[in-house]
């Protein structure tokens, strides 16, 4: 059996408590208890449903069963599941919220063609200031 080809996922049980900042290069699974700040930009971050993080989350795609208290800011997608508390402002390409969750905060979605939408906007006031136009 090869371990190679298979992704590597980082786990913190149910029975540990972490307090500080977390980064890292893999995915992980928490299901334990996080007090400070996650770093994952490049790597998958879930937080298990006995999970209980107090935390601002930056991860490129964020699934969330148990507590969150803090805000998220995921390049991908967000999934917030049907026995998940969240508390803080999201901010994602993609979002899925199951019935029954529980959400308080600003939601944002951005995409391809919102950053399109602002780049030509930015070309329309360079335009105008360029022919002596308020902006």
């Amino acid at each position: 059996m090869s371990t190679a080809a298979s992704a590597q996922v980082a786990t913190v049980g149910k029975s540990v408590s972490i307090k500080g900042e977390l980064s890292g290069r893999e995915d992980l699974f928490l299901d334990g208890r996080l007090e400070g700040s996650i770093q994952l930009s490049e790597s998958s971050l879930t937080i298990g449903p006995n999970g209980n993080v107090r935390a601002n989350i930056s991860a490129k795609d964020v699934t969330i069963a148990g507590t969150l208290e803090g805000n998220i800011a995921a390049g991908g997608r967000t999934e917030i599941r049907k026995t998940a508390v969240v508390n803080g402002d999201v901010r994602t390409r993609r979002i899925a919220i199951e019935e029954g969750a529980y959400f308080k905060g600003k939601l944002e979605i951005f995409g391809e063609q919102a950053a399109a939408t602002g780049a030509a906007a930015d070309s329309s006031a360079a335009d105008a200031k360029a022919r002596g136009l308020r902006t």
